[in-house]
């Protein structure tokens, strides 16, 4: 029974365990079933990073490799090549006719790898000192600047840069025998201006980098550059050069070549005339000159005054006296260069140009037929909203026709003459010949249209017209003015200024040419004609006869103008535009002299400016070997020249019938006076082209000393107080002009040969 209920409790028990552990193992069921759906979305979600992770991965290397892997590749290589620049050749520039202005001549350029050269020596500080020592004495430099290049943190400095080939070859042949090699000398150019000062405000100068900084240089420096070639090494992560590997190069495309307009004789002459002009007339704010074709609008000449050296730009300024001077390394003395020395005035600068513009107001008067060179005009002053204007002679010039109107430049005519044509038609013909907008030519500086239009009326009364008629209270450049007498001497068409001929490949090729442009037709041809002829009567008849050349037909106007803007005493602006030969034109030449600091009742163009003008012109047609056509007039005063014949070795008597045959007087200096006594010597010598009635000096001893006198001051002499004077202490003369002594050849106190002919220039006192 006992052992019955045992075996029962034991089946209860057994049935129980199994039950229970069904039960434990349903739950175990029941519970795992989450857990499972957890670890799958775990498995989901480590898919999902790990894919996206992928994607990521090959983003950035498709982004590496095609969308920056150029600028990367350009990293690797540039962290794994030291590269030296090869300066190209700058293009040459040019006159017009291939004389070389600005050239770039071969130099070497010293430069070194500091990490490769303390490598090399072993950081030997002695030893880099020795190295710096030497080359400071071949270089002409410090030696401890070279240390300091030497212990310098990069791959590359240079040491000097643009020394002469020479010096390039000894520093190559140190390095070769030294066995520097993170020293290198390598192949430059450096720019040269073989003229000097000739021409510098067009052409301009460079920078330490062949940049060009001015003129040409500047305006054409993507034409004129070039492209850089390259030394190319390997180098290792520290810089230094692998061993074995090979320098690579790149050559260097030279820059274009630039044949300017400018005619390097003229650009002389007209430089000559103002250095001249500016030492006789203490100019105080310079002077400039340009020289124009007229059927092209090409520039032969342009002068601004003062000027520099571009070969050494920051030198300090002729005249100026200045013991810190230090140029671009001081920026106040920076700044004065940049201000005055380097400004071209003949485009940057604006001026009020005076009578010079009554010869436009006379072109549109005479095209719009409001007169005719017949229309008789009373020269009186006039008044107007408040104002009296006058004429430059005081009283005026009373009853004339407006042909004489003009030669006399008389203000009164040109303001009822502005106020005839009218405000629109006056304004009409500023506008077309060229006056409120920008030329146009090829360099930098000229004012803006705006600017043009901010110096002028912007909303003319009838006063303003007066003034502006005859050239006052307005402002233009220069390079304007000529622009628009340009059109006068070519038949009444408009131009382009050009600086510009061509631009060629070092082998000749013409890459580009510029060819003359009509801008647009301003006046008639037939109105341009009787103007140039009213011109040239200007120059032989009125204001503008002290620029008269015997021989050449020059038409031409006086100007003078007063600025009260700039200081208390005003800002005198004196100049003269000639057109020659009045024919025919080839050339035009503007002369403005930038308030002269002489005396206030000579400052006018007429005195000034038209004697220097006259002399340039003359000088440029007889370089241009233009044939001269002599009046009536001319022929008389030529008739008055002879040469000296020789008369060395002859007796006295027959020097005496021989200098009488040429119109000629003598004077013996010598004890011997009897007809047979023999000529050793004479004063002027034989073949000397001298006026007649002058003096030679005969010496009868044979070894007697040519006699020296001393020459007088001639200065505000009359033609006839000149003569007497000079055949007082023994001189001869050569007359020039009419009037009073403007200049003589020789200064006061300065010894000459007794019958010596001296050059004595006299100037009409005429205003305007």
């Amino acid at each position: 029974m006992k052992g019955s209920n045992y075996n029962h409790r034991k089946k209860i028990m057994k049935k129980t365990t199994v039950k229970n552990t069904r039960s434990i193992t349903d739950k175990k069921k029941v519970s795992d079933k989450p857990s499972s759906i957890k670890i799958k979305k775990r498995e989901f979600f480590m898919l999902l990073f790990f894919t996206f992770c992928l994607f990521f991965l090959i983003y950035r290397l498709g982004y590496i490799q095609f969308v920056k892997g150029e600028e990367y590749q350009k990293r690797a290589y540039s962290n794994q090549t030291q590269k030296r620049l090869i300066n190209p050749k700058r293009g040459t520039i040019y006159d017009r006719n291939g004389k070389g202005l600005a050239i770039s001549a071969s130099v070497d350029t010293v430069g070194v790898n500091p990490k490769e050269l303390r490598d090399a020596v072993g950081g030997d500080e002695t030893k880099l000192r020795s190295i710096a020592n030497d080359l400071g004495a071949m270089l002409g430099m410090d030696s401890e600047i070279i240390m300091k290049k030497f212990q310098a943190n990069s791959r590359f400095e240079f040491i000097k840069r643009k020394i002469d080939r020479d010096t390039g070859s000894q520093v190559r042949a140190y390095v070769s025998n030294a066995g520097l090699w993170s020293i290198y000398v390598d192949e430059d150019s450096k720019r040269y201006y073989p003229k000097g000062n000739l021409a510098s405000h067009v052409l301009g100068f460079t920078g330490s980098d062949d940049q060009g900084l001015n003129g040409i240089e500047m305006v054409l420096e993507s034409t004129l550059k070039g492209v850089p070639g390259k030394i190319m090494n390997e180098v290792d992560v520290l810089g230094r050069q692998i061993s074995f590997s090979k320098e690579r190069y790149i050559d260097a495309i030279d820059g274009y070549d630039v044949y300017l307009t400018i005619d390097e004789t003229i650009q002389y002459l007209a430089e000559k005339a103002m250095d001249q002009a500016v030492l006789d007339y203490n100019l105080k704010r310079g002077a400039t000159c340009i020289v124009m074709n007229p059927n092209t609008g090409e520039i032969l000449a342009m002068v601004s005054k003062p000027d520099f050296d571009p070969n050494n730009p920051d030198a300090l300024p002729l005249g100026l006296l200045d013991e810190d001077w230090k140029g671009f390394d001081d920026a106040e003395d920076s700044e004065y260069l940049w201000q005055t020395v380097f400004r071209n005035k003949a485009v940057m600068d604006t001026y009020e140009p005076g009578s010079v513009f009554k010869a436009i107001t006379a072109a549109a008067a005479l095209e719009e037929n409001v007169v005719t060179l017949d229309t008789p005009e009373v020269c009186k002053p006039i008044s107007l909203a408040g104002h009296t204007i006058n004429c430059w002679r005081k009283g005026g010039h009373g009853a004339e026709d407006f042909l004489h109107a003009v030669y006399n430049s008389c203000n009164p005519v040109f303001v009822k003459t502005g106020m005839d044509l009218g405000i629109a038609k006056f304004y009409n013909y500023f506008r077309l010949f060229g006056f409120t907008e920008r030329t146009g030519i090829e360099l930098q500086g000229e004012p803006s249209n705006e600017e043009y239009r901010n110096l002028q009326h912007k909303d003319p009364k009838e006063i303003d017209l007066a003034v502006s008629s005859f050239g006052q209270r307005f402002q233009i450049s220069p390079i304007q003015m000529i622009t628009a007498y340009a059109a006068i001497a070519n038949g009444g068409n408009l131009l382009k200024p050009t600086i510009i001929k061509q631009i060629s490949d070092s082998e000749g090729n013409i890459i580009k040419k510029v060819e003359p442009q009509v801008i647009r037709k301003v006046i008639s041809e037939q109105t341009a004609q009787t103007v140039r002829e009213v011109l040239e009567g200007v120059v032989s008849e009125g204001t503008g006869r002290n620029a008269y050349v015997s021989g050449y037909r020059i038409g031409g106007k006086t100007g003078t103008s007063q600025t009260l803007q700039t200081d208390s005493e005003g800002r005198y602006v004196v100049s003269f535009m000639a057109i020659a030969p009045a024919n025919k034109p080839e050339v035009c030449v503007l002369v403005v002299l930038d308030h002269p600091q002489n005396e206030m009742h000579l400052r006018s163009g007429g005195i000034l400016a038209a004697p220097v003008a006259g002399a340039l012109t003359e000088e440029i047609l007889k370089y241009m070997q233009v044939e001269r056509e002599y009046t009536e007039k001319d022929k008389q005063e030529m008739a008055q020249e002879v040469y000296v014949p020789n008369v060395v070795g002859y007796s006295l008597a027959d020097a005496e019938s021989k200098l009488k045959a040429f119109g000629l007087e003598y004077e013996v200096e010598g004890e011997k006076t009897d007809p047979d006594a023999i000529i050793y010597n004479q004063t002027p010598k034989a073949d000397f082209s001298i006026p007649q009635k002058s003096t030679v000096i005969l010496y009868t001893d044979e070894n007697q000393a040519e006699i020296t006198v001393t020459m007088p001051d001639l200065k505000d002499r009359t033609v006839a107080e000149a003569i007497e004077v000079l055949e007082r202490v023994g001189l001869n003369i050569r007359i020039h002009g009419s009037g009073v002594v403007q200049k003589q050849e020789y200064p006061a106190g300065t010894q000459l040969s007794k019958g010596q002919v001296v050059e004595i220039s006299f100037v009409e006192m005429i205003g305007d």
